[in-house]
């Protein structure tokens, strides 16, 4: 039997899904050994409750099974988004993975109620270095400026928004620091949800949305028809 919409698995209550997005993997300094440190946990104890989907590796065709990955969210209890920054924002194809899977429904609205109470944790690289976000520099705005999109899709699912994990300038940092990075990434997946921050963290914001924000199924499917 499914566990209800928005509570994790009873026998795995503490599960963690990291959702990596990485166009050029092969190439990547941070995010390839990042993946390689979550990956190395499921050899150990803490593997049993951790699962990682990497998106371009599933789907290259960008062909997304939706229902797959509906069903590998509502058994979790922690989800961590994992990609580099690419024009401020994710990179394509987790905004698609975004777009499709995170439906109208299931997710948020009336009845959209799948992911409420989980947790959103973005681990996240940039290339600039970090004093390359500030307002005298040439990315012009601190680099929370950029996070409300990832905040507010968070909210109106339901699910907290935890402080993130950044790495900036990842093309110029330095192995030893990536190395120390993907160390401390596997250790706080392995040690969720015993992270001390996380009882000070207020309970998820509530967006309700009603039912009369998105047209009734009829209307829409004329509407499109007519477009």
């Amino acid at each position: 039997m499914n566990p209800p919409p928005g509570q994790p698995d009873p026998a795995t209550p503490d599960k963690v899904l990291v959702i990596v997005a990485h166009p050029s993997m092969e190439h990547s300094r941070v995010n390839r050994k990042l993946l390689r440190a979550a990956n190395s946990l499921l050899a150990q104890p803490a593997g049993a409750r951790l699962e990682v989907r990497d998106l371009y590796r599933l789907y290259p065709d960008y062909h997304i099974d939706v229902a797959a990955e509906q069903a590998a969210l509502s058994s979790a209890r922690l989800v961590v988004w994992q990609h580099p920054i690419h024009w401020y924002s994710m990179p394509p194809l987790m905004k698609l993975w975004v777009d499709e899977v995170l439906a109208f429904g299931w997710a948020y609205g009336p009845e959209g109620n799948a992911l409420r109470g989980k947790d959103l944790w973005l681990v996240a690289s940039t290339g600039g270095p970090q004093d390359s976000y500030r307002p005298d520099s040439y990315n012009r705005y601190f680099f929370d400026a950029f996070l409300p999109p990832y905040e507010q899709t968070a909210a109106l699912c339901g699910m907290r928004f935890l402080h993130p994990m950044m790495l900036h300038g990842a093309h110029r940092v330095t192995k030893e620091d990536v190395v120390e990075h993907a160390r401390v990434y596997a250790e706080r997946l392995a040690s969720y949800p015993d992270w001390p921050e996380l009882d000070e963290l207020p309970e998820c914001v509530a967006c309700e949305v009603p039912q009369h924000a998105r047209p009734a199924d009829e209307e829409n499917k004329s509407q499109t028809e007519a477009a």
